[in-house]
C-alpha cells in the first residue's frame, strides 16, 4: 500500500503505474495494486448474481436499482473505488452520472472485498467516510475466509446485523429478497494430504 504525504490531487492517481487504483482519502492519496484473482471472482459472481436479480432482470418484482461495478464516486472531497455500489431507482430515478466517468451522489449500498492491501484502508478509513455520506449498507467480503459481513448504517457508525460464512443460503439486507447462495462467490478450496479441504 503506498501513502503520499502531502494533499492529493486527482492528478495523483492520474500518474500512478497501470494496474494500480487510487483513492484519495481525507486529502491523502492510498494506491493499491489489482487484487488477487478470488478477489475477482467474488466480485464477478456478486455483479451477476446481484445484477440480474435487481437491475438487468425484473426489478420491478424486488425493487429497481442501479449496480455499478468499481465505480468512481466524488464524495465531500474524497475519491473513492468500491468494488461494488448500488442506488435505489426510487431515490435516483435517473442517475445524474450516467454520461459522466464519476458518481457525486453516494451510493445506497456498497461491496468491499477484502485484501491484504486493503483491509485496514476499508475497514478503519473507508467505512466512516460511508457513514458521514449516507450510505446506507455495506457489505465486507472477505475471500480467504469466506466470510460475509453485512452492516447497517445508524445515526452513530456501523451496526453489524449478520456475519455469514461458507456455503450457506442468506437473505442479505439490502437485497434479502433474493436467497443468495455464498458457495457461488467462492473458489473450491484445495484438498491437503489427507483429503481435507485446506484453510477450514
Amino acid at each position: 500500500m503506498k501513502k503520499s504525504r502531502r494533499a492529493a490531487t486527482y492528478e495523483d492517481i492520474e500518474a500512478l503505474p497501470v494496474g494500480w487504483v487510487g483513492e484519495i482519502l481525507e486529502d491523502e492519496l492510498v494506491a493499491s495494486p489489482r487484487p488477487a484473482l478470488p478477489h475477482a471472482r467474488v466480485g464477478l459472481a456478486l455483479s451477476a448474481l446481484l445484477g440480474m436479480a435487481f437491475d438487468l432482470g425484473q426489478p420491478e418484482t424486488r425493487g429497481g436499482w442501479w449496480l455499478l461495478y468499481e465505480p468512481e464516486l466524488h464524495l465531500g472531497g474524497n475519491v473513492l473505488v468500491p468494488n461494488l455500489a448500488g442506488w435505489r431507482r426510487e431515490r435516483v430515478p435517473l442517475p445524474s452520472f450516467k454520461d459522466a466517468p464519476f458518481a457525486t451522489v453516494a451510493p445506497d449500498w456498497i461491496c468491499e472485498i477484502l485484501s491484504p492491501a486493503s483491509v485496514n484502508i476499508d475497514r478503519e478509513r473507508k467505512l466512516p467516510l460511508y457513514h458521514r455520506e449516507g450510505v446506507g449498507h455495506v457489505w465486507l467480503v472477505d475471500p480467504p475466509t469466506q466470510t460475509l459481513e453485512i452492516h447497517r448504517r445508524r445515526a452513530r457508525g456501523w451496526r453489524l446485523i449478520a456475519r455469514h460464512t461458507g456455503d450457506q443460503e442468506v437473505f442479505a439486507e439490502p437485497f434479502d429478497a433474493l436467497a443468495l447462495r455464498l458457495g457461488a462467490l467462492w473458489w473450491p478450496r484445495v484438498p491437503n494430504a489427507r483429503g481435507e479441504p485446506a484453510g477450514r
